[in-house]
């Protein structure tokens, strides 16, 4: 496919769905604008017409129709001069405003374009109404027509048409216009997985994100209650990705690089000294010069053989240096003349350029976390940047009337003991809490709550899950369509936590109301979600022998508070109360008891934050 560039046009009002962005809509898994993406992802060059999207691959060029909103036939002209002079002989033009665009159909309307030698073919649906938005242009045919319009602002696309024009008849080119076709859409896409999924005959080229979403959806039906490994499967896996950007590293501590990271200078960046001594050239003894050479100091004049001159550890070595002589291995005799201690080790004592690393070096894969170790080696070969996602962005919403933040206690209230700490506790896994509030137990609260999501990555909800009356979290996630990940988990305390997927792209956390199941599930399953949203790699678990499991294990598995072992492993607490964090004080972690377990047993073990 690399005969063709591409265009896309990722622009416009979106007047009938009330100025929504459009291509970032999701349907199957994806944006609209992606699956635009993925259908030209073979041509040679791509430019993206619109606002300028952080997320797009650095190698997508994006631009900007002048005056914005002036029109697709603008936007042609926009992406068109983009693309610059040397380009392919076959423009494609799509529109990303069409969900279930592949690129076999860009495939072959640029093989009908080729063999049929037309100035532009455009794609049909089965009634035979063409579709403007989504064709392939001869080059010279299309800047001629945009020449010969004039001014291209608001002009309707017809204007552009040439005599010399086909169609082709495809499936699958309807447009997204209102917010009636979207969830049209979205229901075909969950439809069509569901049968195939029955059938096992899901395309391979089906979008996986997608693919994933229709299988939880099947398997919630029959098996509503999920073990915990699973369930971490499927937030590491089955959650939407943040988008990636491109970002300065130390100001984004908790995310996850998008791109490997590699070194743009070597390290060191010249022949250094290892130690405090004497830098020498030759063989000893040497006469001792009156200069020095200090770290982040002018570098020394070279060395002639039999000369030593003073340098401190990190100086740049002069020319002509051999060896370093560390001070303890050195004696002066008489000011000037240096020798070399009797029996001490020849060593040479120079770091040498890009011994650690050079140019082009992998610093980290994609998926590291970025951390303080992270930010440092990458600052060490010049690298202060990087795609990035996350960190994720969480609000805290504690409810229920009964619970009281600040002020006196009434009859009934009880206070909150958790959600003034539970900000530390997110930072543990790298989330920056952005806000907290309380939400009354009102009909429609969760309703707003929600709808407001839309400035978060992460909603974590305390309370509110259960089946009592005022447990009305899981009505109001059904109501807003809520791509349900998580029913129930297979654990104790934790049974009736919830995650689910809103449409916005926000995945809600529900947690039990008690503090310690809240904590206990906090902790189980809230770095998988960061996995899954920013792509970070897993932490490798800590497992060890639980000596008391037998006194611990029931027929669900369960999370309980334990001390480090003198010997090795863990000693778990037989006895929790769930209403306080009491049985934490004095604990070095939770552990993980499987159902049925015996002492001696390796169980996964959780340190909590100090």
């Amino acid at each position: 496919m690399t005969a063709a560039d591409a265009i896309i046009l990722a622009g416009g009002r979106a007047s009938r769905m009330g100025g929504v962005d459009k291509p970032a809509i999701v349907i199957g898994g994806r944006s609209m604008l992606d699956a635009a993406l993925a259908a030209v992802a073979r041509c040679g060059r791509t430019v993206v017409v619109g606002p300028h999207r952080t997320e797009l691959d650095p190698l997508v060029r994006q631009v900007r129709e002048v005056p914005p909103g002036s029109g697709p036939v603008a936007a042609l002209g926009t992406g068109l001069r983009a693309l610059g002079t040397d380009t392919a002989p076959l423009v494609v033009v799509l529109a990303a405003d069409m969900p279930f665009l592949t690129d076999a159909m860009v495939a072959e309307l640029i093989r009908y374009a080729t063999e049929s030698g037309a100035d532009a073919v455009f794609a049909a649906d089965k009634s035979g109404r063409p579709q403007y938005l989504v064709g392939v242009w001869r080059r010279a045919a299309l800047a001629a027509a945009l020449a010969a319009l004039g001014s291209p602002v608001n002009q309707p696309m017809k204007a552009l048409i040439p005599t010399d024009s086909a169609t082709v008849t495809m499936a699958g080119i309807a447009d997204c216009d209102t917010e009636e076709q979207v969830r049209l859409a979205q229901a075909a896409v969950s439809d069509r997985l569901s049968s195939e999924i029955s059938s096992g005959t899901i395309p391979s080229e089906r979008p996986p994100s997608a693919t994933a979403a229709a299988i939880e959806r099947l398997a919630s039906r029959d098996h509503p209650v999920l073990a915990l490994d699973d369930a971490r499967q499927v937030l590491r896996t089955n959650i939407s990705r943040l988008t990636r950007y491109r970002a300065e590293l130390r100001s984004v501590p908790g995310a996850a690089l998008a791109a490997t990271l590699e070194a743009a200078g070597p390290l060191p960046r010249f022949d250094v000294s290892a130690m405090d001594g004497y830098a020498v050239a030759g063989p000893g003894p040497w006469r001792v010069r009156r200069d020095i050479g200090f770290a982040g100091g002018a570098r020394p004049v070279g060395l002639l053989t039999g000369e030593a001159v003073r340098i401190a550890t990190g100086a740049h070595v002069p020319d002509g240096t051999t060896s370093v002589v560390r001070d303890e291995f050195a004696r002066i005799e008489e000011a000037e003349t240096l020798h070399r201690l009797p029996g001490t080790p020849l060593r040479e004592d120079i770091r040498r350029r890009g011994e650690d690393r050079d140019a082009g070096d992998l610093i980290a894969p994609v998926g590291t976390p970025v951390d303080a170790t992270l930010i440092s080696a990458a600052a060490s070969v010049e690298v202060n940047d990087g795609l990035v996602r996350g960190p994720v962005r969480a609000r805290i919403v504690m409810t229920g009337d009964e619970i009281r933040s600040a002020g006196p206690l009434r009859m009934g209230q009880t206070r909150d003991s958790i959600g003034p700490i539970l900000p530390d506790m997110l930072s543990r896994y790298g989330i920056h809490t952005t806000d907290r509030f309380h939400l009354r137990d009102t009909p429609n609260g969760f309703d707003e709550v929600l709808s407001a999501a839309t400035h978060c990555d992460l909603l974590v909800v305390v309370g509110a899950t259960g089946g009592g009356a005022a447990d009305q979290l899981r009505g109001a996630l059904a109501r807003a369509d809520a791509r349900i990940l998580v029913h129930r988990l297979r654990l104790r305390p934790g049974g009736s936590t919830v995650v689910a997927e809103l449409t916005t792209g926000a995945v809600v956390l529900g947690l039990p109301g008690n503090p310690y199941a809240a904590i206990a599930v906090l902790m189980t399953l809230v770095p998988a979600i960061v996995n899954g949203r920013t792509g970070s790699t897993p932490h490798r678990p800590l497992y060890g022998p639980l000596h008391n499991a037998t006194d611990i294990a029931g027929p669900v598995p369960r999370v309980v508070p334990a001390r480090i072992a003198p010997t090795g492993g863990w000693d778990g607490d037989p006895h929790i109360r769930t209403a306080h964090l009491g049985g934490l004080i004095d604990r070095d972690g939770l552990v993980i008891v499987p159902a049925d377990a015996i002492d001696g047993d390796p169980v996964e073990f959780l340190p909590l934050p100090t």
